[in-house]
């Protein structure tokens, strides 16, 4: 990145000096965007400055390129080029790269660490499903690029707090209670199926609560009324529920901050945020019901907050939780939902500017379905329930890897169709296997380094490391920072995922061409120098994913 800071500075003080020269008219300089080219012969890297400026300084790219070329000077250059309509490429002088590999070195495991921004603390809420049921294939690639998100945001240097909204409050919970209810009365024998709540979850978890009940505290519960039982019920499911919902995001490598429970909202917070709301205008009456002016907002129509029988809707929940999320101080929240709430954005923007926050410091990331496939045919249904794919069963079935790395490897907002037979094979056409076997392979060159008493120096001779595989190892690796930089800004975790393998394809590229053991001692420990900075981005890359670094496979 500092070599990129040079460059970048370079152009823009090439090109206010064409303008203090008079070369070039008074004008705003577009924002520089340098670019690693596609091929080495084109350069280390380019730039379409000459392009964005033309009609800002009324001339032709060429023109424009040929006058910033001219005076751009430094000791790091070896030589500029001009190419296609105004391209400019840029070739630096060989020693940049290998300064840039020893303060790598120097890092060591910090390297892929970004320093601290200042800034307010950034909420990332993600998962926050209805604690009434196993979390299903859906859920995972929201915990999957959720964690994976607040990582490298984290890794880029925000103030990250991740969170987990428990929906314990409302009609799920008393559906769930009704559910469990049901199923233990007819266990009982004193209940029919077809007398099941009509809302109710007919999942087997259901059965296995029902059965558990009993056989701790067998028909106890049948001389009790029917309110106090489920009463009883709810809160026995929902604990239970809810600890098997964090067990099984713990053994997907997702963990929480926070745990906030929507009950603490009811009735204070959700009621305050209402008379807030009307107080300032925002909230009026209408048949009995409380409205909120979404409209005023952007919204498509005016939203119910409270109903006319006295009880909030979902909506007036969240605007509660919303409001307390920025009392808390975040500057900027994000929420990760599911795309079947594409139409919700809309009015929770429009309750957070009624609030009087800024709706821009709340961004929503839309997750798009996912297709499980299993010998090129869609897979629907769980073997064992016959209803949805649970996260469970697919960490059973492909291991928590390579499920992760397959949830993140696309844009959340893109479909995904996650192919079973491909995650579970341990070949270079699977992606984690790919990017996994490049650090065993590493940890096994160092073991075999250690047999041969070899290791690397104080200050290896990096300017030995001159193959092709080589300075395209040593390319990758200075821009992996520049990579985090940009993921946790675009919110894009599938940049790590793409670029670890991207990386390990270099890396596996410099093993078969460049041998370690059996070479000159120096050029041994310039390469052995070279590995040991890849291994530590693969795993640094690998942590940000939630995926393991193996070193033996």
């Amino acid at each position: 990145m500092e070599i990129k800071d040079i460059l970048t500075k370079a152009i823009e003080e090439a090109a206010l000096s064409a303008i203090r020269d008079g070369v070039f008219p008074e004008a705003e300089l577009p924002n520089i965007v340098l670019e690693v080219p596609p091929k080495k012969e084109l350069g280390d890297f380019a730039t379409n400055i000459a392009m964005q400026s033309a009609k800002a300084f009324h001339k032709n790219p060429r023109l424009i390129a040929q006058e910033l070329t001219q005076r751009i000077q430094g000791d790091w250059l070896e030589r500029i080029e001009i190419a296609g309509p105004g391209f400019i490429n840029f070739y630096l002088k060989s020693n940049v790269i290998y300064d840039g590999l020893a303060a790598l070195m120097k890092k060591g495991e910090a390297f892929g660490q970004l320093p601290a921004k200042d800034m307010k603390p950034v909420q990332v809420e993600y998962v926050s499903a209805n604690p009434t049921g196993p979390l299903h294939v859906g859920h995972g690639r929201g915990a999957a690029a959720g964690s994976a998100l607040v990582n490298v945001m984290r890794a880029a240097g925000y103030p990250v707090t991740s969170e987990y909204y428990i929906n314990d409050a409302g009609n799920q919970i008393n559906n769930l209670a009704r559910s469990v209810n049901h199923r233990y009365l007819e266990l009982l024998g004193r209940a029919e199926e077809k007398d099941f709540p009509e809302n109710g979850y007919h999942g087997a978890d259901i059965i296995d609560t029902a059965q558990r009940i009993i056989k701790k505290d067998g028909d106890k519960y049948l001389d009790m009324s029917e309110d106090e039982r489920m009463g009883i019920f709810k809160e026995l499911a929902l604990k239970e529920k809810l600890a098997a919902l964090k067990e099984d995001l713990e053994d997907f490598n997702c963990r929480f901050d926070v745990w906030y429970s929507e009950r603490t909202l009811h009735p204070d917070k959700v009621q305050d945020a209402c008379k807030f709301l009307q107080e300032n205008g925002n909230i009026y009456e209408k048949d009995g019901a409380l409205w909120l002016k979404s409209t005023a907002y952007g919204d498509d129509k005016d939203r119910v907050v409270i109903r006319d029988s006295g009880e909030p809707t979902y909506l007036a929940a969240d605007i509660a939780y919303h409001r307390d999320k920025f009392a808390r101080g975040f500057g900027k929240v994000i929420n990760i939902w599911g795309a079947d709430h594409h139409g919700y954005i809309c009015r929770v923007k429009a309750a957070v500017k009624a609030l009087g926050y800024n709706p821009d410091d709340l961004d929503v990331l839309l997750l798009q379905m996912v297709r499980l496939l299993r010998g090129g045919e869609l897979v629907k249904l769980s073997k064992r329930t016959g209803q949805t794919v649970t996260l469970a069963e697919l960490i059973e079935e492909v291991g928590t890897d390579a499920a992760r790395y397959f949830f993140i490897m696309r844009s959340m907002d893109s479909q995904l169709d996650f192919d079973l037979d491909l995650a579970k094979s341990r070949s270079n056409e699977n992606p984690v296997y790919y990017i996994q076997y490049a650090h065993a392979r590493i940890c096994s060159i160092f073991r075999q380094a250690a047999e041969n008493n070899l290791q690397v120096g104080e200050v290896p001779e990096l300017s030995l490391l001159t193959d092709d595989t080589e300075i395209a190892l040593i390319n990758k690796l200075q821009k992996y920072e520049e990579e985090i930089e940009r993921a946790a800004a675009e919110y894009a975790p599938q940049r790590i995922a793409r670029y670890a393998y991207e990386l390990a394809g270099c890396f596996h590229s410099f093993y078969n061409q460049c041998r370690i053991l059996g070479v000159e001692d120096k050029l041994a420990e310039a390469r052995l120098a070279l590995v040991t900075v890849t291994a530590q981005a693969i795993r640094h890359a690998l942590g940000i994913l939630g995926v393991s670094a193996p070193e033996r496979m």
